[in-house]
Order: C-alpha cells, then structure tokens, then sequence
C-alpha cells in the first residue's frame, strides 16, 4: 500500500546544478581597467610580407594573431580577420563565411565572382564589399592576388549568426577611387591635412560615413619628400602598403613631444609594396616618405563600428 506523500512537482526530474559555480567578484580598482592592467592581452604590431602571397599555388592566407590575442579562433584584429588570397589564372576559390561584412581589395590581375548567382567583374585597384549571407565562387581570368578583411572575429566572441544584409555587394572602382583621390591631392590646401587620403563610403551608412556598417577603409597617398604629422584612434588599422619606394616608412608610438609634435622613441616599420602590417589602438603613428616618388596605403579598420558606438576618439597633432 502506497502512502500519499507532498511532492514539489518542480524538483521531479530535476538535476541539483550548481548555478553559482562561475560566479566571481573583484574590488573595483583591480578589474575597471584591464587594459591598463595588462590583464587582457595586446594587440602587436606585426609585419606581413609580400612573399606570402606573391608565387606559389592558388590559395587563401589567414593573418592568424589567436595566439597573440588568445582567441580560440583565427583573428588579425580583436573584431577582423585579414588574409592574402591568391589564384592563379582560371583557377577559383570560394567563400561564404560568418560576417556582416566582407571588403576585397584587387593587388593584382583581374578576375569574376559569382555571388548569389550574380557576376562582379573586377581588376587591379578595385574594391568589393560584400553583405552577410554571400555565397562567393571567385575565379582568375588572369594571376590574381587580393587583400580580405572580415568580421567574422566579432562574431565568434559575440557568439552569433549574420543573419541580415545590411547593404548590397558594392564595387569600388580603381578609376573612380583614383579620380577622387587627385581632387584631393589637387586641392589648394591639400598639403595643410594630417592624411591626404579619402574614405570608401556606402550611402546605406550615412551616419558613419564608413565603406560598411562595421568596415572604415581609406585609400591614402604620402608625396614625395613629404611627412605626415601623427594621429591616433581607438581602432586598429590593418595597413597594406599598395606602392611605396625605399624611405618610405611609418613612425609608432604612445607617447608625442608637446614642443615638437613629433612621436618619442618611435618604433619604424619600412614601407614595401605589397606588405600589410597592423597598428595597435591608441597609438601614435606619422608617414614619412623620402623616397623621389609618391607611395600609397589602404587602412582598414572597424571604426565603422567604433563610430557607430562613439568610441573611436581619433586625435590629430600638426608639425610646429
């Protein structure tokens, strides 16, 4: 015979789980800043030569930093992954990866992509964006090499899906990005600016004047015999150097001269066509050319995003 007990029918089937076993406190001072710490880890300013890329079979090349960064995933940057994508005359590669946003810029040859059933022709100097949910198949018409930057970094921390294009794949003319940058290096006062540069915009982001929702990239010039005063920014720039000559080369540091306005015991990476290279957040950085002929950089950045939240904080200093 059976006695009737009182049952908490919640606690039938129910597993006693320590809810509380990841739970951890700290006094405020020791964990408000673990940047400032040291407790996160920094981000390094690393060099990418063009010899990764240059010869060799039709391939992709991450610019993996996860050690460096202690990501479980490939990174370059905290929110962007950066590679080298070569292929080779009617050879093709494919993408379709976990980003709002991807940005190809053309270093050399020509070629066609298919995405989402639809042909983008392209050429040496243009940019593509692409939006979430692009199912790429790239192919060369003639050797071809590609500077790509994603979100997918941003992402995987965030640990979610890019479900909603938020613009559509946009080409970037080498003609029209080269028209627009003489008006500029043509203006009066041209040679007054910190950069003479200009900035890829896509008219769906029109707040943050940026090439895509969460992507900043600039396409600059630095004359001959000239020097272009520091500046800093809350985002890290992925650079690649499109053209420069010897003597061309960029000064880094964290901390500026008042009197001079120039950066104190700088660090100098040399400038070689074709070489990436990442400047970590919140320092300072100057070009610098020496060189008799005009050099070019593209930095890509997430500041489109950094805009967006209001934290990019981007600082100009000018040469006394």
């Amino acid at each position: 015979m059976y006695k009737n007990r009182n049952l908490d029918n919640s606690s039938i089937g129910s597993i006693n789980e320590n809810w509380t076993k990841e739970a951890l406190f700290y006094e405020y001072t020791t964990a408000a800043d673990p940047i400032g710490n040291g407790i996160i880890s920094e981000i390094p300013l690393k060099e990418f030569n063009p010899e990764l890329y240059d010869s060799g079979e039709t391939r992709i090349v991450k610019l993996d930093l996860s050690n460096e960064l202690k990501t479980k995933y490939a990174a370059t940057s905290p929110s962007l992954l950066a590679h080298f994508i070569r292929i080779n005359t009617n050879d093709s590669i494919s993408t379709s990866p976990n980003a709002t946003s991807e940005l190809y810029y053309v270093i050399s040859g020509r070629g066609r992509s298919k995405v989402n059933g639809q042909l983008i022709n392209w050429k040496k100097g243009d940019f593509l964006t692409l939006p979430s949910g692009s199912v790429s198949h790239h192919t060369a018409l003639e050797d071809a090499t590609i500077y790509y930057i994603l979100d997918t970094p941003l992402l995987n921390y965030l640990g979610v899906k890019a479900t909603e294009a938020r613009f559509k794949p946009t080409l970037f003319t080498a003609e029209q990005t080269k028209a627009k940058l003489d008006e500029v290096v043509n203006a009066p006062d041209a040679h007054l600016n910190n950069r003479i540069s200009i900035l890829l915009n896509n008219q769906n982001f029109d707040q943050t004047l940026t090439i895509t929702h969460v992507l900043w990239a600039m396409f600059g010039i630095v004359p001959a015999g000239s020097d272009q005063a520091p500046h800093s920014h809350k985002s890290v720039a992925l650079d690649f150097v499109v053209y420069a000559a010897p003597g061309t080369y960029t000064l880094v540091g964290d901390k500026i001269d008042p009197i001079t306005k120039k950066i104190i015991d700088p660090i100098r990476v040399d400038w070689v066509t074709g070489k990436a290279f990442i400047t970590p957040p919140g320092l300072w950085h100057s070009h610098h050319n020496e060189s008799e002929e005009p050099a070019f950089i593209i930095p890509i950045q997430d500041a489109g995003l950094q805009t967006y939240l209001r934290t990019l904080d981007i600082q100009f200093t000018h040469y006394n």
